[in-house]
């Protein structure tokens, strides 16, 4: 009987589950209210391509693509990009439709300028007028491109700086500086954005520059900056390797942003940072809608998703970057409302700058250069490698002849 009793029990939990996955999951998170608003958008059966950074939504304690997929009914197929650059060539090179993207605010730009985004219609996005924190980063999107404000193409998802992280169990002095990336003591334990922008940007601060100069000397002063680094220092580039890598201890130091370090630091408690006193890039990155989407209005509903108050927290506390979300802000339970490395003093980024869309030429410029930089004095070894390989294969062949006419001297003989 206990048997019997215990297997009738089982198939009542299991069917239960079955029959309410919905109610009895989403009930816990949201409001009836809002269970039925996106219910009722129509989307069951639908699907959106998202394209976002790595590492950059909660998938443990929240799962939010998975209570998306269960509130609309609609499919989402979520990957993944490194930098701004590789999303941006995986969006022009076409072939893969979009229908929500996340770049960084110079591309957001850039996406703008080429005619790459589609105008969001707010009306179906009522989490912006009540949580976006407009006072406080309304001024980022005020911008325009091509006379139109770049208000109207993005929804600031989270906002950040560039950062100096470093171990304290090698480096016993607290840094200041972006210059000590630079110093010969810690070659081959340094790590650097393994993007142009970012890793020019550095080299750009330590010589004054503007980060949005058009003007090739300032960019060939800046390469020639990072080409020194590279053979002095021989730094690693990196992007979402960071983490491992500065974790294990195996290295020193990390250029990278600044809520990675709170996801560092954790797991790893020698770990520090500093805002170096010539200025971080200050950034903002955005959901935004590709031309040629297939599911507009499933996009929109996913950037208001984003924006509950319970999916913002989740993210902010998984992702650690500021977050413009006011219903997060005010909750108590945000744990990072005090981090100093999330939100910063205005003292300690007195210097920072952002970065802006810069002319095709000076980004091809930029790209030509940062080749050269990543590739070191590598072309040199090339040359010398081929001529050395070419004059040891024609001096075989000089040989093999000189040898086979002796032979056959022989041979005659």
């Amino acid at each position: 009987m206990k048997k019997l009793a215990s297997f009738f029990l089982t198939a009542v939990v299991i069917m239960s589950v079955c029959i309410f996955p919905v109610s009895a999951q989403d009930d816990e998170i949201f409001s009836d209210e809002v269970v039925k608003y996106y219910a009722s958008l129509g989307l069951k059966g639908t699907t959106i391509n998202v394209y976002n950074w790595g590492e950059y939504i909660d998938d443990e304690e929240v799962d939010v693509i998975s209570q998306f997929e269960r509130l609309t009914g609609c499919k989402v197929n979520y990957t993944t990009f490194e930098s701004n650059e590789n999303m941006y060539s995986k969006l022009s090179g076409g072939g893969v439709s979009y229908d929500v993207v996340v770049p960084s605010d110079y591309t957001v730009e850039k996406l703008m300028e080429e005619g790459m985004l589609e105008k969001i219609d707010f009306n179906n996005i009522p989490n912006y007028a009540k949580y976006f924190d407009s006072e406080q980063y309304g001024y980022l999107l005020e911008d325009e491109v091509n006379g139109e404000k770049i208000r109207d193409y993005a929804v600031i998802y989270n906002v950040g700086t560039t950062i100096l992280i470093y171990n304290t169990k090698y480096v016993k002095e607290k840094p200041d500086s972006w210059s000590v990336l630079w110093d010969e003591q810690y070659k081959g334990k340094v790590l650097m954005f393994n993007n142009p922008r970012d890793s020019f940007a550095i080299a750009q601060f330590l010589l004054g520059q503007d980060l949005n100069s058009t003007n090739p000397a300032d960019w060939d002063a800046a390469a020639q900056l990072l080409k020194e680094q590279r053979e002095k220092v021989q730094p690693s580039y990196v992007m979402d390797e960071v983490f491992v890598k500065m974790e294990s201890g195996d290295y020193y130091f990390a250029a990278y942003y600044a809520g990675d370090f709170e996801v560092m630091v954790e797991n790893n408690p020698d770990l520090d940072y500093v805002f170096p006193k010539e200025g971080v890039n200050s950034f903002y990155d955005a959901f935004c809608i590709p031309k040629g989407t297939q599911n507009k209005k499933g996009a929109e509903a996913f950037i208001n998703f984003m924006m509950e108050p319970e999916i913002a927290l989740a993210n902010a506390e998984y992702i650690y970057y500021a977050t413009p979300n006011k219903a997060v802000m005010e909750n108590d339970e945000y744990s990072l409302a005090d981090s100093k490395a999330v939100y910063p003093d205005e003292g300690d980024i007195a210097h920072s700058q952002v970065f802006h869309n810069l002319p095709n030429d000076t980004l091809q410029y930029m790209n030509t250069l940062w080749m050269k930089v990543k590739g070191g004095n590598n072309s040199e070894w090339v040359y010398k490698a081929f001529f050395i390989c070419a004059a040891a294969v024609t001096a075989i062949i000089i040989i093999s002849v000189i040898r086979k006419r002796k032979m056959k001297k022989y041979y005659d003989v």
